[in-house]
């Protein structure tokens, strides 16, 4: 414990900037403590309830904090291997100390036990220095409760010294505010007659005397008629109608409106806005999207407190409506003419023809998520897991593979059999295998289910079948309603799925009495899932160019369903939009650069080529407008590209990602890739969600795995870069970023030099830290099947298939500190290095190039790359150039 306090107390001392915050207060429960003198905690191993609380004061919002502290697990720690042995909560407070709900927070994830969060690997996954947590101030925010929860740890971690430091304010625009002054908000909502909505969510006031917010409340029968008030838990106010209250005080708000229709409501449309005798201009929001659900009695965990089938499931729910029990019959009124899937739209756009099933002798085999073919059993159990992989655990449970399966001659009446034997085996209280009620199986199977009630033979020959599975699928809409209202997965390509499932579920069960509501709570939460990923222009939040493509194929493919019906026109015109942005990164290879997940075996060209013949309103292929471009570059939200196309020399493409880091994706930020003559140089570890898992995936996400600088041995965290200036020199590209990756402790700017022909680059490091020294390396990654020398403390030379590349290491400021190659160093969990992914969940080794400069208080240098000595000289030379000087003397 010596040592780490030492590491603890260095954080505290190092660094330059604001001093550093210190916990006014420390809160233990669940077995948690002090440890042996101030400033040490032990959290003990309690699942959940073990817990140390700090609470932090005095914040500047719109900064990025970094929360900093020491770690000591026990020796014989058994998750020692886990990504996440411990939680870091975060709980943001107005200045009242009143709790916000926020429903984004630039580097941390949202979460149910806690607001937000943050995972703390085990001991084998951390290297020596304090653990760090960066995220950005929430603008309402002005302090924050960090608890320290025990999660998969089996013995005492200790917690040394944490401390809070605060950074500059993000140049980066604010998360989405929803002001209430003005017009205010709408929300519509479909509802299921007779069964009470249940609205959650909070009102945030800038000033504590802030007077109250009103809801507006319009009950209409289905022919869209108005139903006059008084309704229940409203008032009639003259002027307004009926209305309900919504103090501001505390300043942050929670309120719970239970929404219980009048006789004949269809719907209700809620305008929430401020009181308009409030005697100063309101300073008012609502905080996050509102939490929409059915009342107690309709939710899952009610309705499914005992192991029932699907039918069984059903008879239950007509009770508790109060129904005959011959109604669930008659719900399944006109499923035979539903719409067809979306989710699988999506995926033919993402890799073509669905294949993954097929049909041999009485056998079905199937090939799921790139792994060998395997065939179903005769009565499978569905607990199989023949490769040991999570990836194909959960293609097999999503069943999306029934889909291709129907299409053969004779498949469809074979698909509902298994569908119908999947729901059978999987009540909902006891699934075969819990990974089936991860979205990413639970979404694609709901968009099947709902597909095999459609279309097919004569329905009345498996009648029996599909009223098993009308029942399962209305069973997953429960499940699909209930995970689209909570809002948490909102921000993510799961939530936009589940709530594209949930459209579908409704639609091939259009007279089902939950169907309606249920189209409109995944109408509304389409909307403001797009809203929150894609804007108007075309902009992502998303890092990795292959989840962007994943984004416009679900946006292309929802569009299509809904036609003219909002929000379809909407998401149709940001698909659109981003599209010749995304079409503009492709290289040569027809490949989009491999940064954040980059599943292996895609034809990305194909995959543009395909979103752009069936969903681009302007009807031209953007492939080729771009292979026809006179200008060889591209842009897309925080990343660049640049192309040279020559018959002698062969194609180059450079590509670097500036875009912020999400709290648990890959550190990629100023990241780059570098092609020429033909042939890739600099690549990047790749990996995939799902595919990867253990200290595999760790490596992948990690800033080892990427062509970024690091300094001091300090990771970089989340954080946000910015492409602060462009320049054109003597045939080259100068190219200025700025970045808050590196937390307050540092100041970090990236330059790239280079050449319009692509022959030559270079990558330059600026880092400035107050302190007796501070140091960096730089991280390169090449190709597996390259060859690479060292000839010198700062010359490399690298090799394959006939051609050459030199590096040579250049300080501007400070001494250069030699150079190194790694290939497959897998000695430490924590400092691995020199592997890329092998797309089927393993690694394979790949030398890795590292550079590294020492100084004090300011450090910059970098590496030349260049076919050819002539193509170095220029580099050489450009970087001696003014603008180029003045750079490095900021």
């Amino acid at each position: 414990m010596d040592q780490i306090d030492e590491q603890a107390a260095a954080a505290v001392s190092d660094g330059e900037g604001a001093a550093p915050l210190l916990p006014a207060a420390s809160r233990y429960a669940g077995g948690a403590g002090p440890g042996g003198r101030e400033g040490l905690h032990r959290i003990a191993p309690n699942n959940r309830f073990a817990r140390v609380g700090l609470s932090f004061s005095d914040l500047t919002p719109g900064t990025w904090a970094c929360l900093r502290f020491g770690l000591a697990f026990d020796g014989d720690e058994a998750a020692a291997l886990a990504v996440d042995a411990v939680a870091a909560g975060f709980d943001f407070l107005a200045a009242d100390g009143s709790s916000l709900d926020l429903d984004h927070v630039p580097g941390l994830a949202r979460s149910l036990l806690d607001p937000h969060v943050a995972w703390i690997p085990g001991p084998a996954l951390l290297g020596a220095e304090p653990f760090r947590i960066a995220f950005r101030v929430p603008d309402q925010a002005s302090g924050v409760s960090v608890t320290l929860r025990s999660w998969r740890n089996t013995g005492d971690v200790a917690v040394a010294d944490p401390v809070l430091r605060l950074g500059a304010l993000d140049p980066a625009p604010a998360p989405r505010r929803r002001p209430l002054s003005g017009e205010g908000l709408r929300f519509d909502y479909a509802l299921a007659e007779d069964v009470a909505l249940v609205l959650r969510g909070q009102i945030y006031a800038a000033r504590a005397d802030e007077h109250a917010a009103r809801v507006r409340l319009v009950y209409r029968d289905a022919a869209g008629a108005e139903i006059a008030p008084p309704y229940a838990n409203a008032v009639s106010v003259p002027g307004l109608g009926a209305v309900i209250n919504l103090s501001a005080q505390p300043q942050a708000r929670r309120f719970t409106l239970t929404l219980r229709p009048p006789p004949g409501a269809a719907a209700v449309a809620l305008d929430f806005g401020a009181w308009e005798d409030a005697q100063t201009a309101s300073e008012s929001e609502l905080i996050g999207q509102p939490e929409l659900a059915l009342e107690d009695d309709f939710r899952l965990e009610s309705l499914c407190d005992d192991v029932l089938d699907a039918p069984a499931f059903l008879a239950r729910l007509a009770d508790r409506l109060g129904l005959p029990e011959g109604v669930p019959a008659s719900w399944r009124a006109g499923s035979e003419t539903g719409a067809a899937p979306i989710l699988a739209r999506a995926r033919d756009l993402r890799t073509g023809p669905d294949r993954s099933a097929r049909i041999e002798g009485e056998s079905v085999v199937l090939a799921l998520a790139g792994l060998p073919d395997w065939t179903l059993p005769q009565a499978p159990d569905w607990r199989e897991d023949p490769f040991r992989s999570v990836a194909w655990r959960l293609a097999y449970q999503s069943l999306a593979w029934l889909l291709p399966l129907a299409a053969l001659p004779d498949g469809a009446a074979r698909a509902r059999t298994i569908a119908a034997a999947w729901s059978r085996a999987n009540p909902w209280s006891q699934p075969a295998d819990g990974l089936s009620l991860h979205p990413a199986a639970l979404a694609p199977r709901g968009d099947v289910l709902a597909s095999l009630l459609t279309g097919g033979d004569d329905p009345t020959r498996d009648e029996p079948t599909r009223a098993v599975i009308a029942a399962e699928a209305a069973r997953q809409g429960f499940a699909l309603a209930e995970i689209v209202g909570q809002n948490t997965l909102a921000r993510a390509l799961h939530g936009i799925q589940a709530a594209a499932a949930l459209l579908a579920v409704a639609r091939a069960l259009p007279g089902f009495a939950f169907a309606p509501y249920w189209d409109s709570l995944a109408r509304d939460s389409l909307t403001h899932g797009f809203d929150a990923l894609l804007s108007e222009a075309g902009a992502f939040t998303d890092a990795a160019p292959v989840r962007r493509l994943d984004l416009l194929s679900h946006g292309q493919a929802i569009a299509e369903a809904l036609g003219e019906t909002e929000p379809g026109p909407t998401i149709r015109r940001r698909v659109d939009a981003a599209l010749p942005g995304l079409a503009g990164l492709i290289d040569r290879g027809g490949r989009l650069p491999p940064f954040g997940d980059a599943p292996a075996g895609l034809d990305h060209a194909a995959w543009i080529a395909r979103l752009s013949s069936r969903g681009h309103s302007q009807g031209y292929d953007l492939v080729a407008e771009r292979d026809a471009a006179p200008v060889a570059e591209g842009r897309t939200a925080g990343m660049l590209a640049l192309r040279y196309d020559g018959m002698e020399q062969g194609w180059g493409h450079f590509a670097l990602t500036h875009a912020a880091q999400s709290p648990h994706g890959h550190r990629d930020c100023t990241s780059f890739t570098f092609a020429t003559g033909s042939r890739r140089w600099i690549v990047e570890g790749g990996g995939a969600e799902g595919v990867e898992v253990g200290p595999a995936r760790h490596y992948l996400l990690s800033p080892r795995a990427h062509n970024v600088a690091i300094p001091d041995g300090c990771e970089p965290v989340a954080g946000t870069g910015t492409l602060s200036a462009r320049l054109t020199l003597d045939g080259a590209q100068v190219l200025m970023l700025s970045t808050t990756v590196h937390g307050p402790d540092y100041a970090h700017a990236r330059l790239f030099l280079v050449l319009d022909d692509l022959s030559g680059m270079a990558v330059i490091d600026r880092f400035v830290r107050v302190g007796p020294s501070l140091s960096f390396e730089g991280l390169l990654h090449l190709p597996p099947d390259t060859l690479v020398a060292l000839s010198s403390p700062r010359r490399a030379l690298a090799q394959q298939e006939g051609r050459r590349l030199e590096f040579f290491a250049i300080p501007l400021k400070g001494q250069t500190a030699g150079l190194e190659v790694a290939i497959g160093r897998s000695d430490r969990p924590h400092a691995m290095q020199g592997f890329c992914a092998t797309g089927s969940g393993g690694l394979r080794p790949a030398p890795v190039l590292r550079y590294a400069f020492t100084g004090r208080d300011t450090v910059c240098g970098g590496v030349v790359i260049a076919t050819e000595a002539g193509a170095e000289q220029r580099l050489v030379r450009l970087l001696a150039d003014g603008a180029v000087r003045r750079w490095v003397e900021e």
